[in-house]
Parts: C-alpha cells; structure tokens; sequence
C-alpha cells in the first residue's frame, strides 16, 4: 500500500478489467499495431490541462507496465496528493511505443476520474479547515471503481466513510419501515451483527432522541436546515457523533458546518466529480 492506502491487489484487478474492455478478445490495438513497427520506442510524457489535485499516478503505472509487459519505466515527477497547474509533468514514460498508446487511454481514464475527485474533495477540505466538520465520501460510486474513487476522497483530504454494505451497519428510512420503528430496526441488527458499527439515518429531532434512546452513537441527519441540525446538535450531540447529509453544496457547507456538526457526507464527491484534464504526449522524435 501506498501512504494513502491503496493495495496494489485492487489497482490490478481495475486495470486489467479496463484493458480487456479496450482490448477486446484476443487483445489487439488494430491501430498502434498497422502504425507503429513493433521495435520502436519512445518516450511520452503525462501533462496536466487544468490546474488540481493529482490522484492516481500509481495505477497510470500499474497500466503501462502491464501493456508493456514490464518493459516501460513511469517516473514520477509529481506525487499523488499534488496541487498540480496547467502545463506541469506528472510522470515521464518511456518504453515500446506501441504499449504506450494502448496504454494511453486506459490511464487517461482512471487517473482523469481519480483527480477529478480528489479535486472536488480538496475544495470541501479547504472550505471546512477550522471547524470541528470533516468531509465524508458516500457509496455513490462508480460500479467497480469504488476503491479507486474513496482512495482519491483521501488524497483530495476528505474522509471514506463505510466501504460497503458489510463493514457498517446504516438504518435508514426503508429499514425503519420494515422494522416497524428506529428502536426495533436498531435493536435487530445489534442481536444480530454485535460487533458491527451501527449509524442511523433520521429525519427529525423527535427520530434523532429516539435514536440515540434506543444506543446509536452516530446519526445520519437527513435533508435537514441548519436550523434544524442546529436543534439535534444542542439535544443529543453529547451523546452521538452527528453527520448533515441530503443536497448540501459547497455554499451552504459553511451554514452547516457552523451547527456544530462532525461530519457533512457529499455523494457528489464520487457521483459528480468533473474530471482533471490530463494528458499523454510524446516527446517529438
């Protein structure tokens, strides 16, 4: 794992699906391959378009070392974490010429994605430096890109909140229903998942005291003002961690933030991310 904590086990398993979808069965790049001789090498160098933070450098490498067979060398030039302006060189390549255009895309695509979001990340990170709040990731991510996209929320500064439906336990409105109440659905799932972390989502002050009456000790406070949060934060923020979640944006943070909150999750750290505009260049022969 890298400082942010990425395995190396789950950059292969992305990277290698990625290629066999540009690849196709067998794998062939019909175009680099009628081109480009098979013994000619080059060197290409990866360039930001656009001022942000770069996320991804290391599975930018994972994809040329597969297509090169292990032939290319990736040096790094910026560090995944960087403020990076329009012009700088990430990364220098060099190696078959062929693998580097296969490559191109592939790369392109994950590490754009993976900056894009640790981009949007730093900016809720910047806007949240000094209050008690920390920015949270959520599970709208892209199917199969998850570990990628909350690797990227890390580096951008913000915070994964849980990695899936197995390591958290998270009530929300349709598990209340089919409980019957917040205190039975609550109750369930401690009888049967002891040792699992429990958040429950509410709606309302009156859900927020039922909640924290029946055990929880982090609630999701769903769609609320800051009026209202303000509210929850001065009956039960003793007793529960508290997380404003539901349409905030970066200009209402600050109003939310000031509640006195501990967290504000943003779906739109992964959903809406725009993409860094990076590119790949050869160097003129």
């Amino acid at each position: 794992m890298n400082e942010y904590g990425l395995a190396l086990a789950e950059i292969e398993r992305i990277v290698l699906t990625a290629l066999a979808e540009d690849l196709g069965t067998p794998p062939v790049d019909v175009t680099s391959e009628a081109t480009i001789p098979a013994d000619q090498v080059d060197t290409a160098e990866l360039v930001a378009r656009a001022d942000g933070v770069v996320a991804g450098l290391p599975v930018a490498a994972e994809v040329f070392a597969v297509t090169s067979t292990g032939a290319a060398t990736f040096e790094q030039i910026a560090n995944d974490g960087d403020q990076v302006r329009r012009g700088d060189v990430l990364a220098v390549i060099a190696g078959p010429t062929r693998a580097l255009l296969t490559a191109e895309r592939t790369a392109l695509n994950l590490i754009c994605r993976m900056s894009g979001v640790a981009t949007h990340t730093r900016r809720w990170a910047d806007l949240l430096a000094g209050t008690k709040a920390t920015v949270l990731d959520t599970r709208k991510t892209t199917p199969g890109l998850r570990a990628l996209e909350k690797y990227a929320v890390r580096v951008g500064g913000g915070t994964n909140k849980r990695m899936g439906l197995y390591d958290v336990a998270m009530i929300k409105d349709n598990h209340k229903l089919a409980a019957g109440s917040i205190s039975a659905a609550y109750r369930l799932v401690r009888e049967t998942f002891p040792d699992v972390a429990v958040q429950v989502e509410v709606t309302t002050l009156a859900e927020a005291e039922e909640a924290v009456e029946a055990g929880a000790t982090f609630l999701l406070c769903d769609n609320m003002t800051p009026q209202a949060l303000a509210e929850v934060v001065a009956a039960v923020g003793d007793r529960a961690e508290l997380e404003a979640t539901g349409n905030l944006t970066l200009e209402t943070a600050a109003a939310y933030a000031a509640t006195g909150v501990d967290y504000l999750s943003v779906g739109g750290l992964t959903h809406s991310s725009p993409i860094l505009d990076i590119a790949l260049d050869l160097r003129p022969r």
